[in-house]
């Protein structure tokens, strides 16, 4: 098991930046390949970007890319999103999740799931 907890959430006005961090635990968890992911109000859970245990390969949702980076340190379990230039269509909870093969998180099934860090960003 791999537990999944993140961190850094909250309200920023539009155009700002913030940091969501992850932090895994639990069995062999620095070799899973992490992502993130959000979900708005009424609306699917939407995969924004995921990384590679070794952190070779990245992945993004067009939505994101050139706005938000994700990175990890394995060395402390942890993965990162870096989020600039926010909109108010940002606003969801953000969601952590791991898998055995980035594909698993690209494919939006990935085999674990923290519980959520509610960003808002206000126009």
């Amino acid at each position: 098991q791999v537990q999944l907890l993140e961190s850094g959430g909250g309200l920023v006005q539009a155009g700002g930046s913030l940091r969501l961090s992850c932090a895994a635990s639990g069995r062999t968890s620095s070799t899973y390949a992490m992502g993130w992911f959000r979900q708005a109000p009424g609306k699917e859970r939407e995969f924004l970007a995921a990384v590679t245990w070794r952190g070779g390969r990245t992945d993004y949702a067009d939505s994101v890319k050139g706005r938000f980076t994700i990175s990890r340190d394995n060395a402390k379990n942890t993965v990162s999103l870096q989020m600039n230039s926010l909109r108010p269509e940002d606003t969801a909870v953000y969601y952590c999740a791991a898998d055995n093969d980035i594909q698993g998180l690209v494919d939006r099934t990935p085999r674990y799931w923290g519980k959520g860090t509610l960003v808002t960003v206000s126009s």
